[in-house]
């Protein structure tokens, strides 16, 4: 009888969070809250979940002007959860023009370089036109995408 080989991992889905995203999870009073549980499946690598120099500095900034209390917790959520990626540099911006608004441009060019296809935002309209590579969700979108993913995969466990 031969030996099972090793089993082929697959990478989990990488997604793409946006400042406001980070602020609502770190200033959730709830633990139910949709930006809070994305955050968590990152946490326990359901999802890998990236971002950038600037989300983290704009999330950081409003954090400090409207909600001080809540820094411990962002700094924790941070450290656990996200995978902090460079800025592009305006060289990468240029071929992107007209995609997004000028300052959420270089969070979509940054979802794009990273192989990111969900970017979760709650500001969805500033990044419209878009791009084709790029699916830009709200939190609770993306929550419901896994859920009927994960359904999928239990109907074909069942087949």
């Amino acid at each position: 009888m031969k030996a099972a080989g090793p089993t082929r991992r697959r990478r989990p889905p990488r997604i793409f969070v946006d400042a406001d995203v980070l602020f609502a999870g770190a200033a959730s009073p709830s633990e139910h809250g949709a930006s809070l549980l994305v955050l968590r499946m990152a946490e326990i690598t359901l999802v890998e979940a990236l971002t950038s120099e600037q989300v983290i500095v704009e999330a950081e900034r409003n954090l400090e002007e409207k909600l001080p209390g809540a820094l411990p917790t962002f700094r924790l959520i941070v450290s656990r959860c996200l995978r902090i990626v460079p800025d592009p540099s305006p060289t990468d911006l240029a071929p992107h023009r007209g995609l997004a608004h000028p300052k959420a441009l270089p969070i979509l060019v940054a979802a794009l370089r990273e192989g990111c296809p969900w970017l979760v935002t709650f500001n969805v309209r500033h990044y419209q036109p878009g791009h084709h590579g790029v699916d830009v969700l709200r939190p609770g979108e993306l929550l419901l995408r896994v859920r009927d993913q994960l359904a999928r995969l239990s109907d074909e466990g069942k087949a």
